[in-house]
């Protein structure tokens, strides 16, 4: 999913009463426990059909359980189902439902699961996620509006019994049903409320807390649903979830106990908090890579040259290393080391060379481009206004500009919410961006380079023989053989250079050590059902 955060705005007296309360209990209600979490981001949406970024999926993930879930690590478990079996063809799964309700004591239903896949691949709903879901059989031609909603592959086979048909098997698929955009939505609600069911007053769920109160810009409260199937097993009652941009910010308020958790801190003081704060930073391997994205559909970069060139001219290590001082790694594949069903990537063919040897090579495959003294090389960098993004983004005009003296780079800040917005619509030359992990399995980075992928591929990058590879990994049982083709699929890819791979991911976090329950793990998802505090 998207990786990014928003811009922090000054919070009303009300949220400062709030967060000053950063503690397991406040003075009105002592025998509540209440955690104060930092959230990265303000919430476009949380609608789980209409969300995109992990700042949305934290909260989301807290009030609606899928037909999976995680655990506390992370790992995927039964959720809303209670059994299920698989067509030997690996085409056809069933699952028997749990006895679960809605907020509201109406029972969630297998009717609720294909309503909300329809909803969301519905043209009319324009989910920006949709593609996620496209295993699902006629899942396109339907998002496409080629189909009826009803030709879906999802149906209800009774109360509490669903079927899905896939167009392909997908060994992956109990990890993509963690995910919100399959997650069953309240049909009664909805059709009573429309698109304000998702507010405070309509809202129900069948997860472990319901929405209280949004306040834009300042806060998200959440409250324990009592309802929830394993409420006896939740500790926390109330959470509140602040979009806190600034890590300066947040870190400081992590030290005055004013939060209990961010989920991200400055990564060049590391090594000051580690003393300032013993206990609190965490810090581990994270399935995300930041990555370049260059508009292909315009001069100068629908020419592979400048796209390959300006890739090669990027010092990773040097920013990684002595700029950003995070603990990332530098990246010369899109897909992250350490991903399941992915044991040999790919990797740029150039990699090996010096640096030296690259910028050489890059001013070289720009004068083959036709760029030179006659003909300067120009354009603007985007970058988002938040995390490391703003400290790395002068070595990156310093970089490319330094290939010749007739390469004129510029760079702009933008608030991340509207920089996403522009990558979705193209609205950009060059800029950066990230992604996570939606589910462990190296699929879920390599779709965004399919055409299929629409809005969510930012390059608009087209290649018929990587959308064939793609689809015959999809189809393909035999594991090693569909990573060979992802592998081939990736190189293709990496050699044309749509997008810039620059560095992997490290998920860090600053957590009381009073808090419990927070397990590190590679795909940073640290559900609140799960937490509670130090007695």
């Amino acid at each position: 999913m998207s990786f990014g955060k928003n811009i922090w705005m000054a919070v009303g007296l009300t949220a400062a009463l709030a967060i000053s309360a950063c503690s397991p209990s406040t003075p009105d209600d002592p025998d509540l426990k209440i955690m104060h979490r930092g959230n990265s981001a303000e919430p476009l949406s949380l609608d789980p059909h209409l969300a995109s970024g992990t700042w949305e999926n934290n909260i989301i993930g807290d009030m609606f359980i899928g037909l999976f879930t995680e655990n506390a690590a992370g790992q995927p478990i039964p959720g809303m189902a209670k059994t299920w079996t698989t067509s030997e063809d690996g085409l056809t799964w069933e699952f028997e439902l749990i006895d679960a309700t809605w907020s509201d004591g109406v029972p969630v239903k297998a009717s609720d699961f294909v309503f909300g896949l329809r909803r969301i691949l519905n043209p009319e709903t324009q989910a920006q996620y949709a593609s996620l879901v496209y295993p699902i059989k006629n899942a396109l031609a339907v998002n496409s509006g080629e189909m009826p909603g009803s030709d879906l592959g999802v149906t209800a086979l009774g109360e509490k019994k669903l079927r899905i048909e896939l167009e392909y098997p997908a060994p992956y698929l109990t990890g993509l049903l963690t995910h919100y955009t399959t997650y069953a939505v309240p049909e009664h609600v909805v059709k009573e409320f429309g698109n304000k069911w998702i507010q405070p007053e309509n809202i129900q769920v069948n997860g472990p807390y319901k929405l209280d109160v949004w306040r834009t810009n300042d806060f998200v409260r959440v409250v324990r649903n009592p309802l929830f199937y394993d409420n006896e097993n939740v500790c926390l009652d109330e959470i509140y979830f602040y979009a806190i941009t600034d890590n300066n910010t947040a870190e400081r308020q992590v030290r005055e106990g004013r939060l209990d958790a961010n989920n991200d801190f400055p990564g060049r003081k590391m090594d000051f908090l580690n003393e300032e704060l013993p206990g609190y930073v965490r810090v581990h391997p994270y399935l995300g890579t930041t990555y370049f994205s260059f508009n292909t559909t315009k001069p100068p970069f629908d020419n592979t040259k400048v796209r390959v060139a300006l890739s090669m001219a990027l010092d990773r290590d040097h920013i990684t290393k002595s700029v950003i001082k995070s603990g990332y790694i530098p990246a010369y594949s899109f897909v992250p080391p350490g991903i399941g069903n992915y044991p040999d990537g790919a990797i740029s063919s150039w990699a090996s060379l010096s640096f030296d040897e690259r910028k050489a090579k890059a001013k070289e495959l720009l004068i083959e481009a036709g760029y030179g003294p006659e003909n300067p090389l120009q354009f603007e960098y985007t970058h988002r206004s938040t995390g490391d993004n703003p400290a790395a983004a002068p070595s990156v005009q310093s970089d490319w500009n330094s290939i010749a003296p007739w390469v004129n780079v510029t760079i702009a800040q933008i608030e991340t919410q509207i920089l996403y917005a522009d990558l979705r619509s193209g609205d950009f030359s060059v800029s950066d961006g990230g992604w996570v992990a939606d589910f462990n399995d190296a699929s879920n980075f390599l779709y965004l380079m399919e055409t299929k992928a629409g809005a969510m591929n930012y390059s608009k990058y087209s290649n018929p023989e990587y959308d064939a590879l793609m689809d015959a990994a999809n189809r393909e049982m035999d594991m090693v053989k569909r990573a060979n083709m992802m592998m081939q699929a990736e190189q293709m890819m990496l050699d044309e250079a749509p997008i810039v791979p620059m560095w992997y991911l490290v998920n860090r976090a600053l957590v009381n050590p009073k808090v419990t329950g927070w397990v590190d793990n590679i795909v940073a998802l640290h559900r609140s059902r799960y937490l509670c505090f130090v007695e």
